[in-house]
């Protein structure tokens, strides 16, 4: 009775050395991978290897050319594949676009794609010649028709010379993208002080500004005719003594770039 049962243990064992592996394709990244399989079998099969030239993502100031860096494809055993581009950027207008990029073989299709962001950059505010369009300040906060602004003494500050008509001076802002902020500060005028602050913004498109100013002035030859709504130069009985005006006023300026014409 030992013997016997000796003999059928001996042969379990046995069949459980002999037992075969499953063979197939065990790369994951192949088109028929096989979660199963103990074994390549040298079977796998792939799509195109799509490399994108350059960084994934990208940023460009509005109003610049945009000139992608494309991207190559290659079959398993290094043989080139035609890749093909569906380009969406639309330099003119700010916001976020897509270079998509595809290749296909007999094993499928392989994708990828760049992302582009349009923004407004510290070129679109100093690279340009303004002219001041729209006003409704009139005298009191009487703004130049051509100011120039240019870089200030960091990279988020602005300087806008030439900001008062006849007068000049230059009033300072602070810029984050689109957006512009003029901190309170006072232009003397020889016969007065000027004080104002604002905030305003850019367009999409980069062609205008739009600023929101809030000032006080307070020299005494410059006011406005209150009886029939008019607005004009006031002379004050008592000369010594000044006329201060508060108001708020909106400044539109429009640029025309080196880049692209303006109508």
């Amino acid at each position: 009775m030992k013997k016997i049962f000796l003999f059928l243990l001996i042969g379990a064992s046995g069949l459980s050395i002999t037992s075969c592996k499953k063979k197939g394709c065990t790369d994951n990244g192949a088109v028929n991978y096989n979660s199963k399989a103990k074994k390549d079998d040298g079977t796998c099969l792939y799509k195109p290897f799509l490399t994108i030239n350059g960084a994934a993502q990208v940023s460009i100031n509005v109003g610049s050319s945009y000139a992608d860096a494309g991207a190559t494809a290659v079959n398993k055993d290094g043989s080139s594949v035609a890749v093909t581009t569906d380009n969406q950027v639309d330099s003119s207008t700010t916001g976020t676009y897509y270079v998509n990029y595809s290749a296909t073989n007999a094993n499928g299709t392989s994708t990828a794609k760049r992302r582009v962001d349009v923004i407004i950059g510290a070129e679109n505010w100093t690279a340009v010649t303004w002219a001041l369009t729209t006003t409704c300040s009139g005298t009191q906060f009487p703004l130049s028709s051509s100011p120039s602004i240019v870089a200030g003494a960091s990279a988020s500050e602005i300087a806008i010379d030439n900001f008062f008509n006849l007068v000049g001076g230059t009033a300072t802002g602070t810029i984050n993208g689109a957006n512009i902020s003029v901190p309170q500060q006072t232009i003397s005028i020889t016969i007065g002080d000027v004080t104002f602050s604002g905030t305003g913004a850019m367009n999409s498109t980069g062609t205008q500004i739009q600023i929101n100013y809030t000032y006080d002035n307070n020299a005494p030859l410059i006011g406005v005719l209150l009886g029939a709504g008019r607005r004009g130069i006031f002379f004050p009985l008592n000369r010594w003594t000044p006329l201060e005006l508060r108001g708020a006023e909106i400044e539109v300026y429009t640029g025309i770039s080196t880049l692209y014409e303006h109508s």
